[in-house]
């Protein structure tokens, strides 16, 4: 019996530090652990994610982008909030994420969120704490925790 807390003390205490570190990685954007984290979650976290992204009452929506040098169509897993008549995602990785970079090149992308298909445009880069009024208080805590400062606000855009 004590052979079973001891595992499941250590296995809880390894996910505390897994935990743990993520938060310190994201705080402080240490660049190498950053990309491992986003090229582990683009292979296998992702695809996963995918399969119900987009669709009502999942945790997760999908931006639909434009590659800036392929001009390859991508969808990319995205927390997506609606607040008034703006979209607002959170940037945990920051502004080097591609599809950033892709969306805010193109000026526009579609938005798959609750079901609907919402085309959008006009990205634009603001501070999480001028937006917070709307924002749910969780993703507020959760923000603050990882010391995101970032997020794109999208607007729906007839001609994206």
């Amino acid at each position: 019996m004590r052979l079973f807390a001891y595992l499941g003390g250590g296995i809880l205490a390894l996910a505390l530090a897994l935990f743990a570190g993520l938060v310190a990685t994201i705080r402080t954007g240490y660049r190498p652990v950053l990309d491992r984290v986003r090229r582990f979650n683009r292979a296998f976290t992702n695809p996963k994610v995918m399969r119900t992204a987009g669709e009502p009452g999942s945790s997760a929506s999908v931006i639909r982008h434009t590659g800036r040098s392929s001009g390859r169509q991508y969808e990319t897993p995205v927390g997506v909030m609606e607040v008034g008549d703006d979209y607002l995602i959170t940037l945990p990785y920051g502004t080097s994420a591609d599809w950033v970079k892709n969306v805010l090149a193109e000026g526009a992308a579609e938005v798959v969120h609750e079901g609907r298909t919402v085309p959008v445009g006009d990205p634009e880069l603001v501070s999480a704490g001028a937006v917070s009024t709307g924002v749910p208080a969780r993703e507020v805590l959760t923000q603050r925790l990882y010391g995101i400062d970032q997020m794109l606000r999208l607007r729906p855009h007839p001609s994206a």
